[in-house]
């Protein structure tokens, strides 16, 4: 099995750096490129988007051989889901970063990217209780909803942490990491699979886009790895843990506190949830650290070591996973409140759901 998974992951890095540069062309062949603003982070002008093709053409390319490669026989619908939902949100976020699309026509085409991975047989169809290990099934109509919540949510809290040079790209490899390894731990062959491959694509792409990038993901990028994680947290999470989205959750946990915490700060202060604003992670780390590279190393470590927690908690059972949870959160909010996230200054920007990582960009916005 190792000698495939290896070559998996080259094929992806290779596919991906190779592929960079040719979208760097098409980008700024059809003018899909970034404007600044008065409210960007990024100043400089002209730098292509639609990284996320280069980063697209690595995994599908890679995780098609490794699928081969490795004769899975439960593979059927792992890569046709991520293969027509992810294009789908391809083509609606390449459309956005030339032309700036309104939240809603996103938030339809994420919708509709979801039904397609459930109709592929992703679905959080039960929960389990910790100490007794009795799974709750939910209904029919249930598992549509709730799995439809998640796959959007993590698609658009990627989205939403798009916002320095790096960053989603970034992040999204140290959680599709941990989520190959978890799926590992669980002798999940296809999640292993579909985590490396996304491990190498988006290894090739940071090359070009670690700070200062030479090209960003764009809203093509951002939603499509939002979108493959959602569905690698989806691989194993029946089999791996008794606390059942515990594990992703914290693995996911700081694109999904980012949004939650930005949710509730616009409803607190009585304006549109979907809006956007200044105040997100990165917004308040590039404040303090003062430079892009050191606020983006920041999350990345932040990064790490809830997916070193997440790693842990899949060893813990009962009454310890309860107790382990517990003081998790209660150092969260601890770090979150020491590093002023609950400061409500007031920040305002443009887009909403979907929108240009809320990081108060252009239209085209960078990654």
């Amino acid at each position: 099995m190792i000698l495939p998974v290896l070559m998996t992951l080259v094929l992806a890095f290779a596919v991906a750096a190779c592929s960079t540069p040719m979208v760097k062309l098409v980008a700024c062949r059809f003018e899909v490129i970034d404007r600044p603003s008065e409210r960007s982070v990024n100043r400089r002008h002209g730098i292509p988007l639609l990284g996320g093709l280069a980063v697209a053409l690595g995994l599908f390319v890679a995780l098609s051989f490794g699928i081969i490669a490795m004769d899975l026989p439960h593979s059927k619908g792992h890569l046709e889901a991520y293969l027509i939902g992810g294009t789908l949100l391809l083509a609606i976020g390449a459309v956005d970063d030339r032309f700036s699309l309104r939240a809603y026509p996103k938030l339809a085409v994420q919708i509709a990217a979801a039904a397609i991975a459930i109709a592929f047989g992703f679905r959080i169809d039960h929960l389990t209780d910790p100490i007794t290990l009795e799974a709750w099934t939910f209904p029919t109509w249930l598992v549509w909803v709730v799995t439809t919540l998640w796959i959007v949510g993590v698609t658009n809290a990627m989205n939403l942490m798009d916002g320095l040079d790096g960053l989603c790209t970034g992040i999204g490899l140290i959680i599709a990491a941990t989520l190959a390894y978890i799926s590992w731990q669980g002798g999940l062959q296809e999640g292993v699979v579909v985590g490396v491959a996304l491990v190498g694509a988006l290894l090739g792409f940071l090359i070009f886009n670690f700070p200062p990038a030479s090209i960003f993901l764009g809203d093509t990028g951002a939603l499509f790895i939002g979108y493959c994680l959602s569905l690698l947290a989806l691989e194993g999470y029946q089999r791996v843990t008794f606390l059942t989205f515990i594990v992703p959750l914290l693995a996911l946990a700081v694109p999904i506190m980012d949004t939650l915490l930005s949710i509730a700060r616009r409803i607190l202060q009585r304006a549109n949830p979907l809006s956007a604003d200044r105040l997100h992670m990165h917004h308040r780390l590039l404040d303090t650290e003062g430079s892009d590279r050191a606020a983006v190393l920041s999350i990345y470590f932040l990064t790490a070591c809830f997916c070193v927690i997440a790693v842990s908690f899949t060893r813990l059972e009962g009454y310890a996973a309860i107790l382990f949870l517990a003081a998790v959160a209660l150092l969260t909010v601890r770090l979150l409140r020491n590093l002023g996230f609950f400061d409500n200054r007031d920040g305002s920007d443009t887009q909403g759901v979907g929108g240009k990582a809320e990081s108060a960009r252009a239209p085209g916005e960078p990654s």
